[in-house]
């Protein structure tokens, strides 16, 4: 059994993906209420658009030659393809990306153009499809979120918060982190409990894709039907199941999972572009809607941080999302 991912892996990462990702800012959020201060970690200013490719490069950058001459191969309906497209093009490595049908086009156009190989599957057949081609091809199977090399790059996200929040001389108190497989949340789980003790983690997701939240209920881990989790307009974070390894994360080092609505995911995406002048992906403003509506959760005399994870929102979608246009049922891609 795979162990837990260390501070010193993270670290690690950090020099890794050194000069392909960047260090994105930690913007203050004067619009926000003054009893309960927010702070926006921008990764929807990364490369790529979006935080995943802080573990695609990790992960790839951890390969062993004889790995990197046979390519890589992923599974993704979207964000993590494109990431590891880039960094396989970066890093000299041929690279497979297997999408389900249904995912958001603008992604997977942004995909090819890296020069990656597309492969589209029903949804509900792209991770035995991977494995299998990976079985087939002897490439190595990069997963989204289930891997340590990736949780690791995710959690240099924590690592610079930390780093930031001594710069900027600022308390933080809890970090809202959106969660689909649960990589990026349980990264940041790490970094935070090794540099910043007594810091709160708590995931959000939306409610018509809270496997992660309905998993901590439970206490096991929770698989929700694709033709649920394809439901929300947020399509990072239709994952149907947090992994094994990150589930074993999610369930020690985080304080909650909180879930939102599909209104306040879009109000979050409208606030964000009025008030901070970001441009988010649904995915990527779970964080910021939690900070809007789950007051009873997330009480006042607190500082908050929220990780605007990705900004890859299609312009047609973002212009009916801003207008207020943008119906929710049966959402697709955005």
């Amino acid at each position: 059994m795979t162990e837990l991912v260390r501070i010193a892996e993270i670290l690690e990462a950090r020099k890794r993906i050194e000069g392909i990702a960047v260090r994105t800012p930690l913007l203050p959020c004067p619009w926000a209420d003054a009893d309960r201060p927010l702070w926006i970690k921008a990764e929807c200013l990364q490369n790529t658009g979006t935080f995943k490719i802080r573990g695609a490069v990790n992960a790839l950058a951890s390969l062993e030659p004889r790995e990197r001459d046979a390519g890589v191969i992923a599974v993704s309906s979207g964000n993590h393809g494109r990431a590891v497209a880039y960094a396989a093009a970066r890093l000299g490595v041929d690279a497979l990306i297997v999408i389900p049908h249904g995912s958001a086009e603008n992604k997977v156009a942004a995909t090819r153009a890296l020069g990656a190989t597309i492969v589209r599957v029903p949804a509900e057949e792209r991770e035995q499809a991977a494995r299998s081609l990976a079985a087939q091809t002897g490439r190595t199977l990069i997963h989204p979120f289930d891997d340590p090399r990736v949780i690791a790059g995710q959690g240099t996200i924590g690592a610079e918060i930390a780093e930031q929040a001594r710069e900027l001389g600022i308390e933080v108190d809890a970090i809202l982190v959106p969660v689909g497989g649960g990589g990026l949340l349980c990264g940041i789980a790490v970094a935070a409990n090794a540099l910043m003790p007594g810091v709160a983690v708590h995931g959000v997701e939306p409610e018509l894709a809270a496997d992660a939240h309905d998993s901590l209920r439970r206490g096991e881990r929770t698989t929700w039907p694709v033709s649920d989790t394809w439901r929300t307009v947020a399509d990072a974070l239709r994952s149907t199941a947090v992994g094994e390894l990150t589930w074993r994360h999610l369930r020690t080092l985080t304080a909650s999972v909180l879930t939102v609505s599909e209104t306040a995911i879009l109000d979050a995406v409208r606030t964000l572009a009025d008030s901070a002048h970001l441009v988010a992906e649904p995915g990527g403003a779970v964080g910021v809607a939690a900070y809007l509506t789950r007051l009873d959760q997330l009480p006042a005399g607190r500082g908050y941080v929220a990780v605007v994870s990705g900004g890859n929102v299609a312009m047609d979608a973002y212009s009916r999302i801003l207008t207020g246009w943008f119906s929710t049922g049966g959402a697709g891609g955005v």
